[in-house]
C-alpha cells in the first residue's frame, strides 16, 4: 500500500486477526449486510450488476482477502474471478475457502496484470485503509486495469476524514470515493451510486458502479 507502518501491520498480527475475524461463506456474508443494511449482500451485488453481461468476462477484486466477496460473486454466476491482497496468510488461507478462483498475493498500488486486462475492477472496504498520500497510485492502477467497469463498496464521508481503528491511526480513512475517481478521471462516468445507513448506527457506507466513456 505504500507506506510501511500500513504494510507491515497488515502483514503482520493485526492484519492475521483480521483474517480470522472476517472470514464469511456467502450465507453469511448475506447475513451480515442484511443486520447491517437490510439489505444481503447478494441483493446490493444484483442492485448494481444485473444486466451488465459480465458473467462470463475477467473481474479483480483488489484486497481480496480470503476471497468472501468473491464467492458471493461467484454464487452469482461469475466465472472468470480473479483476487489480489497484500496478506500472504490471508492468501494461504483462501486457497481452502475457494475453488475456481485465481488469488495471489500483490500490491493495490502496483497490481501485477496488463492494461484492461479486466471488464471490472473492484474493491471492498479496501480504499478505506489506503493512505490519502498513497490513494492515487492506488486509483490510477485499478484505472489502468480496467477495460469498463469499476465498482466500489467503501466507508463515506462528505471530506477526508481520519478514523480511529481499533485503537489505531493512520489505518483507516472515510471520504467520497466515487468522487476521487471522477475527479482524477475525466473518461469516467459514474453509472449509479448508492448511500446505505446503518441501522444500528449513523454511519454510512457508498456502492458506486462507473463506466469508461465509449
Amino acid at each position: 500500500m505504500g507506506n510501511n507502518l500500513q504494510e507491515s501491520t497488515w502483514c503482520g498480527q493485526f492484519g492475521r486477526d483480521y483474517t480470522d475475524r472476517c472470514t464469511f461463506g456467502p450465507e453469511e456474508l448475506d447475513e451480515l449486510y442484511t443486520n447491517r443494511f437490510g439489505i444481503s449482500c447478494m441483493e446490493l451485488n444484483n442492485r448494481f450488476l444485473a444486466g451488465l453481461g459480465l458473467e462470463n468476462k475477467r473481474v479483480l477484486e483488489v484486497g481480496c482477502n480470503v476471497g468472501n466477496q468473491l464467492r458471493v460473486l461467484q454464487k452469482m454466476g461469475f466465472t472468470k474471478l480473479y483476487g489480489i491482497e497484500l496478506q500472504e496468510y490471508a492468501v494461504e488461507k483462501s486457497k481452502s475457502l475457494t475453488k475456481g478462483i485465481n488469488i495471489i498475493q500483490g500490491m493495490a498500488d502496483d497490481i501485477p496484470f496488463k492494461d484492461g486486462y479486466f471488464n471490472m475492477v473492484f474493491t471492498n472496504g479496501v480504499l478505506i485503509h489506503i493512505s490519502p498520500d498513497n490513494i492515487n497510485r492506488v486509483l490510477d492502477e485499478i484505472y489502468r486495469c480496467t477495460e469498463e467497469y469499476i465498482w466500489g463498496f467503501e466507508y463515506y464521508a462528505d471530506e477526508y476524514v481520519e478514523v480511529n481503528y481499533r485503537g489505531n491511526d493512520s489505518l483507516l480513512w472515510k471520504t467520497n470515493f466515487s468522487k476521487l475517481y471522477l475527479d482524477r478521471f475525466p473518461s469516467l462516468e459514474l453509472v449509479k451510486e448508492e448511500k446505505f445507513k446503518y441501522l444500528d448506527n449513523d454511519n454510512v457506507d457508498t456502492m458506486f458502479l462507473l463506466r469508461k466513456k465509449k
